[in-house]
């Protein structure tokens, strides 16, 4: 038998349907899925520019060598909420979703 939260799900989604229309989900789907691309296109690019940064702050042309500083390894989540603070966007009581959809919102409104 259904438990609650299936049918909260089954409601949302025919919610879903009848306020759009069944022609309206495979466009929503894929915005969906073309703002979680360019999520992940931005929060690459973002990682590849703080690793380049990082690079270019330890070349030295001194003949000095200083001794490599072991990385920090972040986590997903702290590079989340890294690029969220860096936007400006308020993180407290958010799930991670929501952090994420906020971040390319942004992203698509800098970018626009």
């Amino acid at each position: 038998m259904l438990e609650g939260w299936e049918w909260i799900i089954i409601g949302v989604v025919v919610i879903v349907v009848i306020m759009w229309g069944p022609a309206k989900i495979p466009e929503f789907a894929k915005a969906l899925g073309r703002a979680k691309g360019e999520f992940s296109k931005a929060q690459k690019n973002f990682t590849d520019a703080a690793i380049n940064t990082e690079n270019n702050n330890t070349t030295s042309t001194t003949a000095v060598v200083a001794e490599p500083k072991p990385q920090k390894i972040r986590t997903k989540d702290e590079m989340l909420l890294n690029t969220a603070h860096q936007l400006g966007i308020p993180t407290d009581g958010k799930t991670r979703e929501q952090i994420t959809e906020e971040i390319s919102i942004k992203v698509k409104l800098l970018g626009a």
